[in-house]
C-alpha cells in the first residue's frame, strides 16, 4: 500500500488501549495491521490491539451472495462489537460497508486507495487470451452481480459460475480446472502480493468497478472524538471524495452491495467526474451516465448521476431485481 497524503493531526496524550476490529479472512487482516502500523507509526505512546470476528458473510459460504440478501453481510458483527463497546473501530473493505450506517456509528477515515479495477485471472493454457479472446464457453468465476451483468451484457458466449471462500479458495478452485477464469478484485491481489496473478486489468468499457472498491473504510463510535481525531490522521482526502460521491450515487439509487451498480471516477484537480452504470442481471438492459461536478460537493455529484440515470429507466430495472430477491 502506499503511503497516505493526508496531513497528521496532533499527537494525543492517551494511556488507553485501542482496539481494533477485523474479520479473519487473510485479506481483512493484512488490511488491518496495515492500518495498525500507519496509526503506530504516528501515535507511539498509544497501544493499537487487533480482535477478530467472523461474520456472516464468512460463515455461510455455500450459498450465492445475491440470494443471501443482506447488505451487512461482512460488517454487522464488527458494527455491534463497537456498539457494545468491545471494539473501538474496525476496518472494512470500502465496498463491503453499507451506504447507510446504524445510529450511532460514522465513518470516520478512508484511506489511500489501490487500483479500484476488476482483474482477469486465467488458467495457465489461456494465458495467451484476454477478455475478450476468451473461447466460447470459457467457465468465468464472478460472485459479483455487477460483474455477471456488464459480463454477460459483453459476452454472452461465454458461462458464468458462481465462486464463493476467500482469495486463495477462489484461486485454488481455478488451478484446480473447475474454473477457466476469474473476475477479481486487482486490490485485493495486490495488498495480498498476488500481483504475478493479475493477467489483464479491466478497462472501465468492459468493467466498472464496485463503490468504494480498492479503498479502506475506518468505522468507529461518532462519539469517540479521540479515536476519531487518530484516524483522521491516516485518511487520503482524494480518495474520500472520490468514494463519497460513489457512496452517495448508490446511497440514493438504494442498492446494495447485491445490486448491478458499477461506478467509474476521475478527480483532476478539483473537478471530479463520476461514471455510474445501472444494468440488470442478465445484461440485457444496461444504463450508463456522467456527472462532472466539484470535488467540495462530492455527494452531490453521486445523488445528481442517481437522478440523472433514474429518468432514464434505472429505478425500473432496480424495482425489477428486488422483486425477484423477494421470490
Amino acid at each position: 500500500m502506499t503511503q497516505t497524503q493526508a496531513t497528521d493531526s496532533p499527537a494525543i496524550h492517551s494511556t488507553r488501549t485501542v482496539r481494533i476490529g477485523s474479520r479473519k479472512s487473510q485479506l481483512a487482516l493484512v488490511q488491518t495491521y496495515w492500518v495498525r502500523d500507519q496509526l503506530q507509526q504516528r501515535f507511539p505512546g498509544i497501544t493499537f490491539e487487533v480482535h477478530t470476528m467472523s461474520t456472516q458473510g464468512d460463515n455461510i459460504l455455500d450459498v450465492a451472495l445475491a440470494k443471501i440478501g443482506d447488505k451487512g453481510l461482512f460488517t454487522k458483527e464488527l458494527e455491534l462489537g463497537m456498539l457494545n463497546r468491545e471494539i473501538d473501530f474496525a476496518v472494512h473493505s470500502l465496498k463491503d460497508l453499507p451506504t447507510n450506517l446504524p445510529e450511532g456509528l460514522t465513518l470516520a477515515a478512508v484511506t489511500e486507495r489501490e487500483n479500484p479495477a476488476d482483474a482477469l485471472v486465467v488458467q495457465e493454457k489461456y494465458k495467451g487470451c484476454q477478455i475478450d479472446t476468451l473461447p466460447a464457453g470459457a467457465v468465468i468465476g464472478t460472485s459479483s452481480l455487477r460483474r455477471l451483468a456488464q459480463l454477460r451484457h459483453l459476452f454472452p458466449q461465454y458461462t458464468l459460475k458462481d465462486v464463493r471462500g476467500n482469495l486463495n479458495t477462489r484461486l485454488a478452485k481455478l488451478d484446480a480446472g473447475e474454473y477457466d477464469a476469474l473476475i477479481l478484485a486487482a486490490a485485493g491481489l495486490q495488498r495480498l502480493g498476488m500481483s504475478d496473478r493479475i493477467h489483464q486489468i479491466l478497462p472501465a468499457e468492459v468493467s466498472l468497478y464496485a463503490v468504494g472498491q480498492g479503498a479502506l473504510g475506518i468505522e468507529c463510535r461518532a462519539d469517540d472524538v479521540e479515536v476519531i481525531s487518530l484516524l483522521k490522521a491516516i485518511e487520503h482526502i482524494p480518495t474520500r471524495d472520490r468514494v463519497l460521491a460513489e457512496r452517495a450515487f448508490l446511497r440514493e439509487l438504494e442498492g446494495g452491495c447485491q445490486v448491478p451498480i458499477g461506478v467509474h471516477t476521475q478527480l483532476d484537480g478539483e473537478t471530479l467526474a463520476l461514471t455510474g452504470l445501472v444494468a440488470s442481471v442478465d445484461g440485457q438492459q444496461l444504463l450508463k451516465d456522467t456527472v462532472i461536478g466539484s470535488a467540495n460537493e462530492a455527494e452531490q455529484v453521486g445523488i445528481q448521476l442517481a437522478h440523472s440515470l433514474r429518468q432514464q429507466g434505472a429505478q425500473e430495472i432496480l424495482d425489477q431485481i428486488f422483486v425477484a430477491a423477494r421470490h
